[in-house]
């Protein structure tokens, strides 16, 4: 497999990657939609021009469609991951680095001449999304499937939190996706990685 040398992002992770990056954005407009219609929070409310689906029963059929797709995508991306890459890219995270490269990063001193290598800060915020997705799809079955599942239920801490949880993780996702936005911009390169895997 010597062509592969010059590959940093595999063809498995540059496609679950898109598929990710898709069923979280539509994920989140449709769930909007729906949290519209019962507010946890009710001075939180989102514009109907950035929701999706028009009205409940619409939003709760397109969550609940690519619902599937986010799971099945993600559970791919996890059983690669783990299958090396995982341990390869991500471990070890050293409490040491992490706070180095972030005074490094808030003195906008971080450095990306390695864009196959991640950094402590990198590492630790796609360990979080990692954690935060598997929580989400949790946390979104207690509040679905909340008879099916009572001890799910019960760990979120009943139903009424569970949808707060769901909030939470849902709201940690964006921010992720935000700065994720914002620091490819600052490191293109970092994009054509995503798109072509070198």
């Amino acid at each position: 497999m010597s062509h592969n040398h010059n590959t940093v992002q595999p063809g498995w992770v540059r496609v679950t990657h898109w598929i990710n990056a898709l069923a979280v954005v539509l994920m989140v407009m449709s769930g909007w939609q729906i949290y519209d219609a019962s507010p946890i929070f009710p001075v939180i409310r989102f514009s109907p021009s950035i929701t999706l689906g028009g009205w409940l029963g619409g939003a709760l059929q397109w969550h609940f469609a690519v619902m599937w797709l986010l799971v099945a995508n993600f559970s791919i991306y996890l059983a690669w991951n783990f299958a090396g890459r995982f341990r390869r890219k991500l471990l070890p995270l050293e409490a040491k680095q992490l706070s180095a490269d972030l005074l490094a990063a808030l003195r906008g001193r971080l450095k990306h001449d390695d864009v196959a290598r991640y950094n402590a800060l990198q590492k630790l915020a796609y360990l979080v999304v990692i954690a935060d997705i598997a929580l989400v799809v949790l946390s979104g079955l207690a509040v679905w499937k909340s008879v099916q599942f009572p001890l799910l239920r019960t760990l979120m801490g009943g139903y009424d939190n569970a949808r707060v949880v769901h909030f939470i993780c849902m709201s940690v996702l964006v921010a992720f996706v935000g700065v994720h936005v914002a620091m490819v911009a600052l490191v293109p390169r970092s994009l054509l990685l995503m798109i072509r895997g070198r």
